[in-house]
C-alpha cells in the first residue's frame, strides 16, 4: 500500500504529518526532493550565509520561486519544506530508508528556462516578482480557488504557462510515479510526502498500473487536530483507492 500524503511547503504540517508517520508505520518513506534539494535545505537551516551565497549560482527563476516559498513559509511561522525535513527527520529515528522522489530540480529548471517561448518567459518574470510582494490573505484565495476545482485551476496553469506545466508539473508526475511504481515492487507499506498538486497526477498514473494507494491532501492536514487531553487521537479522513 501507498500512502501519498498532499503537503504544501509554505505551510506548518510537521505535527500532522508525524501522527501519520506513526499511524502507518511505513517500510519506507519518500519525499518530494532531490538529494540536491535536501543538500540545500540543510545548508539553509545550518550556515545560512553559505547557502545565499550558493543560490547565486541557481537560475533566475529558480531563486524567484525559492524566495517566495521562503517569504510566504515566513508567514505561516515556519521555513520552506519544513514538512518534508520532518518527514525525512522521522525516517532517520525510526531507522527506515528515505526515498528522494524528484528529479534534479536546478536541471528541470535550467530545461525548462531553455524550451520556453519568450512571451512565456516574460509572463514568468512579471509573475515571479510580483509574486515576492504576495500577501497571505491571497495565497490562501489562491488555495480556495484551487481546494474547489483542481482540473479548471490546473487548466488556467497550462494555458499561461504551458511549458511549467509539461515540465514542473506533468514530467514530475511520471518521474516521480515511476519512482513509487520501483518501491512498491520492493516494500509493502510506504508513505510518500509530495505537494498536493502533484497528487491527482500521481495517482491516475497509479490507477493505470492497478497498484493500491490511499490519499491524504492538504486540506486534510490543515484540518487535523492533535491529540485531545482526554486520550482520544487526531483523526484522518482517508481517500482509498483498491486494486
Amino acid at each position: 500500500m501507498i500512502t501519498l500524503i498532499g503537503t504544501g511547503h509554505v505551510f506548518n504540517l510537521s505535527a500532522a504529518i508525524l501522527a501519520l508517520f506513526d499511524e502507518k508505520q511505513p517500510e519506507i518513506v519518500g519525499v518530494e526532493l532531490d538529494p540536491q534539494r535536501y543538500q540545500a535545505i540543510l545548508l539553509r537551516n545550518t550556515d545560512p550565509t553559505s547557502y545565499h551565497a550558493a543560490k547565486r549560482n541557481l537560475p533566475l527563476i529558480y531563486r524567484m520561486l525559492a524566495q517566495f516559498q521562503e517569504n510566504m513559509a515566513e508567514q505561516y511561522g515556519v521555513s520552506a519544506g519544513d514538512e518534508m525535513l520532518s518527514a525525512i527527520n522521522y525516517a532517520q529515528s525510526h531507522q527506515l530508508p528515505i526515498a528522494f522522489l524528484d528529479a534534479n530540480a536546478q536541471q528541470l529548471f535550467t530545461h525548462m528556462w531553455k524550451t520556453m517561448p519568450f512571451i512565456e518567459r516574460f509572463r514568468l518574470l512579471f509573475s515571479g516578482v510580483a509574486g515576492l510582494f504576495v500577501t497571505k490573505k491571497r495565497v490562501e484565495q489562491e488555495l480556495k480557488h484551487y481546494q474547489q476545482d483542481f482540473d479548471t485551476y490546473l487548466q488556467e496553469i497550462g494555458k499561461k504557462f504551458p511549458t511549467i506545466k509539461k515540465t514542473l508539473i506533468d514530467e514530475r508526475n511520471t518521474h516521480m510515479a515511476q519512482k513509487l511504481f520501483e518501491l512498491h515492487e520492493k516494500h509493502k507499506s510506504i508513505v510518500a510526502c509530495v505537494g498536493d498538486g502533484h497528487i491527482p497526477g500521481i495517482s491516475r498514473l497509479l490507477e493505470e498500473k492497478h497498484i493500491p494507494f490511499e490519499t491524504i491532501r492538504l486540506l486534510q492536514l490543515q484540518n487535523w487536530k492533535p491529540p485531545a487531553t482526554d486520550g482520544s487521537s487526531g483523526h484522518f479522513s482517508i481517500n482509498y483507492t483498491p486494486l
